[in-house]
C-alpha cells in the first residue's frame, strides 16, 4: 500500500496538495478525448451549423480551453500550472463528436487534468447547446490517451475506447 504522502493525507488522514517544488521544469503535454454520443439529425445539424442556440463547435472550442486554464479552481488535488497551448478539436461521426483536448506547458507538473478538464466541458458545451434537440445524448469514453515530458516520461494508451 502507498504510504500517506503519496495517497495526498497528512499523518492525521487530511487531505493535502503534494509539493511540487522539488521537480524539475520541463516540457509537458497531454491529449485527452471525449465522446458525446446523440443521434444522426443532432450530428447533421451541429456540421450544418443549424443548431439554434448558434455556432456549437465554437462555442464548445472556447469552453474547453477556458476549462483547461481553470483546471486547479475545479479540482482541490490539481495544481495550477501556467498553460501554454490549449487546442480542441472535433470529429464528427453519424452519432457522436469526439472531442480532442491537447495542452501544453513547461511547468513541475503534468497538464493531464487540464487536456481531461478541457475535453470534457467541450463535451458539455455541446450537450448544453443541443439538449432541446436531443434528450438522447450522453458522455462517454473520457479518457487520457497520451502524457509526455516529467519524471515519468512519455506513455501512450494502447486500446481504443
Amino acid at each position: 500500500m502507498p504510504d500517506r504522502h503519496q495517497l495526498h493525507l497528512d499523518p492525521i488522514g487530511a487531505p493535502f496538495v503534494r509539493e511540487v517544488g522539488p521537480s524539475e521544469v520541463s516540457a509537458r503535454r497531454a491529449l485527452a478525448k471525449c465522446r458525446i454520443t446523440m443521434l444522426p439529425e443532432t450530428t447533421s445539424s451541429i456540421a450544418s451549423n443549424a443548431i439554434h442556440k448558434g455556432d456549437v463547435l465554437a462555442a464548445a472550442r472556447i469552453a474547453g480551453i477556458q476549462a483547461a486554464k481553470r483546471a486547479a479552481e475545479l479540482l482541490p488535488m490539481c495544481h495550477p500550472v501556467m498553460v501554454g497551448n490549449v487546442s480542441v478539436n472535433f470529429n464528427i461521426g453519424d452519432t457522436y463528436v469526439e472531442v480532442e483536448a491537447h495542452v501544453d506547458t513547461v511547468d513541475r507538473t503534468g497538464v493531464e487534468m487540464e487536456a481531461l478538464t478541457a475535453a470534457t466541458v467541450a463535451a458539455l458545451c455541446i450537450y448544453d447547446m443541443c439538449k432541446s434537440a436531443d434528450r438522447t445524448m450522453a458522455l462517454e469514453h473520457a479518457a487520457v490517451w497520451e502524457k509526455s515530458g516529467g519524471r515519468s516520461g512519455n506513455w501512450r494508451r494502447a486500446a481504443s475506447l
